[in-house]
């Protein structure tokens, strides 16, 4: 029982120091301050509660399930202080406005992105009548006969 002991102890020791030495890889991997600012694109006030979301993005631009939500205050702004470098897809809704969405390079030690939301445009509809100058294009109407 004694000897069988002492290999077990020295197994759950190599496992217990895996885990750290991982950890201080990562702890190695640059990373950057990130700050975002988020205004009304019309009057430059700023938005409050603006959900700012943040996706990795992989290989052939593709996003990572994993990611990071962030609230911004009553200034408009918010940060996070360990974004590792590379692209980053970022997001943003707000009520009353349109989502936005793009992809940024993160390459800095800290970083500051604005963000300008628009409000929601109206709805193009058929039924309307609009003063456009391209009406051959979806016209229902026919062309003039030519004598």
């Amino acid at each position: 029982m004694q000897v069988l002991r002492l290999p077990t102890v020295a197994l759950v020791a190599i496992l217990l120091c895996v885990p750290l030495t991982a950890s201080d890889k990562k702890a190695d991997e640059a990373a950057s301050m990130l700050s975002f600012v988020v205004l009304k694109d019309d009057s430059g006030k700023p938005v409050r509660n603006a959900a700012v979301i943040l996706h990795p993005v992989g290989k052939h631009e593709k996003q990572a399930k994993t990611g990071f939500e962030l609230k911004s205050d009553a200034d408009g702004k918010t940060h996070f202080d360990a974004i590792p470098y590379g692209t980053w897809r970022v997001q943003v809704i707000a009520p009353g406005f349109q989502t936005f969405g793009d992809d940024y390079n993160i390459n800095q030690a800290a970083q500051e992105i604005t963000i300008r939301l628009k409000r929601p445009q109206g709805q193009y509809s058929i039924y309307e009548k609009h003063d456009d100058s391209s009406s051959g294009s979806g016209s229902s109407n026919p062309p003039p006969k030519q004598q």
